[in-house]
C-alpha cells in the first residue's frame, strides 16, 4: 500500500503535541499572573468616593487616631465607618462651605449615610474579624498598608488566600506590641518597625504566648476563615 502521508508528518505531529503542552502551560502561567495582578485584585488602585477623604491629611497631618472614625474595630468583626455627625464635629467649624464636602453636609441634614465605595472587600464565604487581629497585636498597616501616606484610599495587598496564609503560617513575624497597633508609622513589614515594638522572631513568639495566639497549624486550618 502506498504511503499516504510524507515522513515529515511524524515530526510535525510530535512538535504539535509538545508545542500544545507548552502553550497550555504558558496559558496557565499567564492566567495565574493575571489573577494576581492589580487588574484583577485592584491593589494600588485608588477608589473614587463621594467625598475625596484623605487619610494622609487626617492621620499623618492632623494625627487623628484610627479609632476616632473606626469606632468598632476593637469590639467587632467590622471596623465601622464614621457617621456624618462624627465628620461634622470638625467640619461644622472648618471648611464649612467647601463644595467637595456638600455630600457630607447633605447626609448630616437628611440623616442619610454617605454611600462610601468599599475598598477592602472579601468574598461572602470568608470570615474575618478585625477585633481578633487587634487583640493579638496585628497592626492596622500590616493589612491596610501605609494609610497615613494615602491621599486617596486604595487596597495595598491582593487579599488573596495565599496572602492571608503567608501571615497565618508565620504569625510570629506579624505580631507586635498592642500599644503600637494603631500607630500609623508601623511598617507594613514589621521587621522594619522600631525595635521597641517588635525586634525579632523570638520576641514575636514570646508575644504569641502572652496574647494566647494559636499556633500556625491551627491558624492555617480551613475552618479559621471558612465557617
Amino acid at each position: 500500500m502506498a504511503q499516504i502521508f510524507h515522513r515529515s508528518t511524524n515530526t510535525l505531529s510530535k512538535l504539535s503535541v509538545f508545542g500544545a503542552i507548552f502553550i497550555i502551560g504558558g496559558l496557565i502561567v499567564l492566567a495565574s499572573l493575571l489573577y494576581q495582578s492589580p487588574y484583577v485584585t485592584q491593589a494600588g488602585v485608588a477608589r473614587e468616593q463621594p467625598v475625596p477623604f484623605s487619610h494622609e491629611h487626617h492621620v499623618r497631618g492632623l494625627g487623628i487616631d484610627c479609632r476616632y472614625c473606626h469606632t468598632s474595630v476593637e469590639d467587632s468583626s467590622f471596623a465601622g465607618l464614621p457617621s456624618a455627625k462624627t465628620c461634622m464635629t470638625c467640619h461644622s467649624q472648618i471648611w464649612t462651605n467647601a463644595e467637595i464636602l456638600e455630600p457630607l453636609r447633605a447626609a448630616y441634614r437628611t440623616g442619610q449615610p454617605v454611600h462610601w465605595t468599599r475598598v477592602h472587600a472579601l468574598p461572602q464565604y470568608v470570615y474575618f474579624n478585625h477585633s481578633i487581629h487587634v487583640a493579638k497585636g496585628v497592626a492596622c498597616t500590616t493589612c491596610h498598608g501605609p494609610v497615613d501616606r494615602m491621599p486617596l484610599m486604595y487596597q495595598q495587598n491582593s487579599l488573596h488566600m495565599t496572602w492571608c496564609l503567608e501571615c497565618h503560617r508565620h504569625p510570629e513575624k506579624q505580631i507586635g506590641m498592642k500599644e503600637a497597633v494603631f500607630q500609623s508609622n508601623w511598617a507594613s513589614n514589621p521587621t522594619g518597625a522600631p525595635s521597641e515594638w517588635h525586634n525579632s522572631a523570638a520576641q514575636g513568639e514570646q508575644l504569641m504566648m502572652e496574647y494566647h495566639v494559636k499556633n500556625a497549624k491551627k491558624l492555617s486550618d480551613c475552618y479559621t476563615c471558612h465557617r
